[in-house]
């Protein structure tokens, strides 16, 4: 069974950093791009931040560029996303995903992302 888990979510002043992890398991994600998503209460799901299968290219939310940083080490089938400088405005459930296909044109589209964590809560106090 395919799964990624994300942790290191939690409460945190503004001005302070995180950092997420997104483990893969029941497959390889070596040859697949994999990104970051948030979802705020009432709002709809953002693209935080992606990186290709190598991690040679990073894409990021406007909102975050500057601030946060994605990163990968395939070896541990681990993804991560240094959070910096946080905001209120970033508290949100933060999602992994991972696309299935092989080598694929790094995305900022979330349909093209077919597996998915379960979310990892990060609520930031002003």
């Amino acid at each position: 069974q395919v799964q990624l888990v994300e942790s290191g979510g939690g409460l945190v002043q503004a001005g302070n950093s995180l950092r997420l992890s997104c483990a893969a398991s029941g497959r390889t994600f070596r040859d697949n791009s994999m990104g970051w998503f948030r979802q705020a209460p009432g709002k709809e799901r953002e693209f935080v931040a992606a990186i290709s299968w190598n991690g040679a290219i990073t894409y990021y939310g406007d909102a975050v560029k500057g601030r946060f940083t994605i990163s990968r080490d395939s070896s541990k089938s681990t993804m991560y996303l240094q959070i910096d400088s946080l905001k209120p405005e970033d508290t949100a459930v933060y999602y992994c995903a991972a696309d299935s296909r092989f080598r694929a044109v790094l995305s900022r589209r979330s349909p093209e992302y077919n597996y998915w964590g379960q979310g990892t809560q990060v609520t930031v106090s002003s």
